[in-house]
């Protein structure tokens, strides 16, 4: 009998480096097979974001429009890799709300912390939050003096989330809470 669909692993690993994805997945797999499988899966995702086989979020451009209008700067921090997130950005027209995107493929470290470190340094940035689903976001933020902001979509992990300083359930509750957040942070 076959192992049962490993979801629960899946989710695990959703929005981790690609290393720690590749490795998880295929553990037993030199790192050359490793770069094939993810150079054939990277290919196959864009040809999907090109084709519009995926989809921002709810209300995720309502609430985009929402914080550039009321001029808060707007930037992408992802482990993701620059052509998978060009991709994104190119076929939602996010250009229109974020200022720039931002690749772990950026930082030797491949720590979400110093990605995160050279966008504070770059716009000289001294208050703002970072907003994601994974451990990395919200260690992120905290190591960055930010204030961490967790999704619970997708693939967010419930203990990861205890950390954040504010949890979300729909990017739409960004528009009450982010000028409340700024004006009480230090």
């Amino acid at each position: 009998m076959g192992k049962a669909n490993p979801i629960d692993e899946y989710r695990e690993i959703m929005g981790v480096t690609l290393q720690v994805v590749w490795e998880t997945l295929l553990p037993n797999h030199s790192n050359e097979i490793r770069t094939t499988a993810n150079e054939f899966f990277q290919q196959n995702l864009i040809e999907n974001i090109n084709e519009g086989n995926g989809a921002l979020y709810p209300n995720a451009e309502e609430t985009l429009s929402f914080l550039k209008g009321n001029n808060y700067s707007i930037f992408i921090a992802s482990n993701g890799l620059t052509a998978y997130l060009n991709a994104i950005v190119n076929y939602y027209n996010l250009d229109r709300w974020v200022t720039e995107t931002f690749s772990i493929q950026q930082i030797n470290s491949q720590n979400k912390s110093d990605l995160v470190n050279t966008i504070l340094k770059k716009y000289a940035i001294e208050k703002g939050a970072v907003i994601g689903d994974r451990l990395s976001d919200i260690h992120a933020a905290k190591t960055n003096g930010l204030l961490a902001i967790g999704c619970n979509f997708d693939f967010a992990l419930e203990e990861e989330l205890k950390q954040a300083d504010e949890i979300i359930d729909d990017l739409k509750q960004l528009k009450a809470i982010v000028p409340t957040l700024f004006s009480t942070h230090k």
